[in-house]
């Protein structure tokens, strides 16, 4: 997790974690900001509103993680000035594979998960490597935590295969109170383990009647 001489990257460590069900989707991130064993603030969020409808998480690092916000900030108003319009969830799920493709050979080290509702209200989650492939999913987690609350989420929530004919919708079956509990559940968890992760959890709810956030507490030790 240190910078050493001769990497240009750090890794700043935390969890994000999304969950889209039928009507709602679920962001969530915790706000602690470390390198090593030193804790940098404890007090700071790692998800960012890009359009109305679709909010972004990202892990790894956060001078990258901003600059990739601010790109993408800027292509969206460009957007709103050209279509008078705020880009869908689905398009700027696009929009940040691109981003990210086009800086494939130096690229930001930036773990993104984005969600939001689709054209139909429906909700949706799209899940990101640091270079752009990116799949549309009922539920995903990057950050250091990630490898503790998948195995979770994949218990509970195991979403159809892609390959099943006729095609499913990749929602879970959850209510939106429940995927708000088990969001809570499983980083209660990982902060346990994961020292990268804790202090408070931030939680982004986006549904028909708009976007409303919680925190509660985590671990801060």
């Amino acid at each position: 997790m240190a910078l050493s001489r001769d990497w240009m990257y750090e890794n700043n460590g935390g969890t994000c974690v999304a969950i889209a069900g039928a009507d709602y989707c679920v962001v969530a991130a915790d706000t602690r900001l470390s390198i090593g064993y030193s804790i940098y603030t404890r007090d700071y969020s790692k998800i960012c509103n890009l359009a109305e409808k679709c909010v972004l998480a990202s892990s790894g690092f956060q001078g990258d993680i901003k600059a990739l916000q601010k790109n993408l900030a800027a292509r969206h108003l460009i957007y709103q000035h050209q279509h008078n319009k705020q880009m869908s969830c689905p398009a700027m799920a696009q929009l940040l594979s691109n981003t990210l493709y086009f800086k494939r050979f130096f690229p930001y080290y930036a773990f993104n998960v984005l969600g939001g509702l689709d054209n139909e209200g429906k909700g949706c989650v799209f899940t990101y490597d640091a270079v752009g492939s990116y799949e549309r999913v009922g539920y995903s987690a990057q950050g250091s935590g990630s490898t503790l609350v998948m195995p979770i989420l994949d218990n509970q929530l195991k979403t159809p295969s892609p390959l099943l004919l006729p095609a499913r919708d990749a929602v879970t079956p959850l209510s939106e109170a429940d995927a708000v509990d088990m969001v809570k559940d499983v980083f209660a968890s990982a902060t346990e383990r994961d020292i990268y992760t804790g202090d408070k959890l931030e939680i982004v709810i986006l549904n028909a009647s708009g976007v409303r956030r919680e925190f509660i507490d985590l671990r801060k030790d």
